[in-house]
């Protein structure tokens, strides 16, 4: 197994590519349940049907988790976004179609997205009066168990020669409330710094699935807390700002 090309280099993980087979190698740090359950999550999602890169090999190299995957030639939606910005409004809608497919499926294996939002408000800095209402407000939303991607950005779709997209990055999907997804989707785009992209997603998300933004902003301050959680402080202290802010527009 060579890893002599990088195409990426995050944080925590460093990705490589070897012929027809893509690697992402974490950093020794990272947790063996966190490599398993991304594996395990990404298995599960390749059972709906959705087109994601397939899983081949969970193993170890030089003392270091590492995830198999096989390798999808392209561009992602980002790139594409960027290089054609007279374009923007056809990728973005693309964009909008994908995430609304995504949702339309379901596995009932993957993790509460629920659960997983209470865990992270818990974890975050605010005082324990706020923490304590966002959570009594988590217990109200309404609960389905529609399949959620937990990190729904232009970055992580890649469109291969022929135009058919693949969506990468599950570690974070859960199932539960699609609009929960979406807010997490307009606070990426946020966090961007591309506002104008937030507004014309949303607008576009909740024309073409009929649902009202006031319900996908009763969401953002439960998003934006969890999303807080291991952040830059940049980045913290804009996703912290909206969580007493009643206008997000």
């Amino acid at each position: 197994m060579k890893l002599d090309r990088v195409i990426a280099v995050r944080k925590d993980k460093t990705i490589y590519r070897d012929d027809d087979r893509c690697i992402k190698v974490f950093n020794e740090e990272y947790s063996k349940s966190g490599v398993l359950n991304e594996a395990l999550n990404h298995s599960r999602i390749e059972e709906t049907g959705l087109s994601i890169p397939k899983v081949l090999e969970v193993t170890m190299i030089d003392g270091k988790w590492a995830i198999v995957f096989e390798f999808i030639k392209g561009k992602t939606l980002a790139q594409l976004m960027e290089e054609n910005p007279d374009k923007k409004d056809e990728y973005l809608e693309m964009f909008v179609d994908l995430q609304l497919k995504v949702h339309k499926k379901t596995c009932p294996l993957l993790n509460k997205l629920k659960d997983r939002m209470s865990s992270k408000i818990s974890e975050t800095e605010l005082d324990a009066t706020t923490r304590y209402d966002l959570q009594a407000r988590l217990r109200e939303m309404p609960k389905h168990n529609k399949v959620c991607h937990g990190d729904f950005d232009p970055s992580n779709i890649i469109i291969t020669e022929d135009g058919t997209p693949f969506i990468f990055d599950w570690s974070h999907a859960t199932q539960g409330n699609a609009s929960a997804d979406v807010a997490c989707t307009y606070l990426l785009f946020r966090l961007n710094g591309d506002i104008e992209g937030a507004k014309k997603y949303l607008d576009m998300f909740c024309e073409k699935s009929d649902t009202e933004k006031q319900y996908v902003f009763k969401w953002i301050p439960l998003v934006a807390a969890s999303l807080s959680v291991n952040r830059n402080e940049k980045e913290r202290e804009i996703l912290l700002s909206l969580v007493n802010a009643s206008d997000y527009e």
